[in-house]
């Protein structure tokens, strides 16, 4: 887990090395966005504890509007360099739901090679290297899953659906589930994407859910 202090001591690094970055986020919270610099994220996922299913060798960076992610992961012990362009068009929040359209796109499925430099002999290695997968339609392939996360609501072409609150570890959480309640109601967002050094989050509020809010907090 990684420590609040640690998480506030780069922060605070980061902005005395790019004092900048304080005028640019005034400019755009007064259009209702806030940038998150993409350096930001690159140092929270390098400091991610290392665990036997955690990926390794995290790359992240902007191909505007989308981000592309790379990562090494095991495939049914095979290790896997995996990365993909990733462009959020659309965010729904309601009081039970966080529905998250994405599109993925140009990606790569490459076997990593052994430390004495032979290639994998897995049957997933064998399955990547065959070219038997259309990569360029992901959701084909997470439709025909037999056992797909339940978080996946829709899987078509290069478009997938994903609803995080059917993810064990948020369903779980009442103190999210609570502030949900509180939030959904009168915030939602408006558009995410990417320049050369930020992921933006443009932020849509309305008041017609000022009621069903307050009566949420109220409870």
């Amino acid at each position: 887990m990684i420590r609040p202090r640690a998480l506030l001591d780069a922060a605070v690094g980061y902005v005395r090395k790019n004092p900048q970055e304080l005028v640019h986020v005034a400019k755009n919270a007064a259009g209702g966005r806030f940038g998150v610099p993409i350096a930001a994220l690159r140092w929270f996922a390098g400091n991610i504890p290392a665990g036997k299913k955690t990926p390794k060798d995290i790359a992240i960076e902007a191909t505007p509007p989308a981000l592309r992610l790379g990562a090494t992961i095991d495939a049914m012990g095979t290790p896997i360099r995996a990365s993909a362009a990733i462009r959020i068009e659309d965010v729904k929040i309601g009081t039970d739901s966080i529905r998250i359209g994405l599109r993925l796109r140009d990606i790569k499925l490459d076997p990593v090679a052994s430390a004495d430099g032979t290639d994998s002999e897995s049957p997933v290695a064998a399955l990547l290297k065959s070219g038997a997968l259309d990569l360029s339609k992901p959701g084909n392939i997470l439709k025909f899953l037999p056992k797909k996360p339940a978080f996946i609501l829709e899987a078509d072409g290069d478009r997938i659906v994903i609803d995080l609150m059917k993810a064990p570890q948020l369903a779980k959480n009442e103190k999210f589930r609570r502030a949900l309640s509180v939030l959904a109601p009168v915030f939602g967002i408006d558009t995410i994407e990417t320049d050369a050094d930020h992921l933006y989050v443009k932020l849509a509020a309305t008041a017609r859910g000022l009621p069903e809010a307050i009566d949420a907090f109220r409870k």
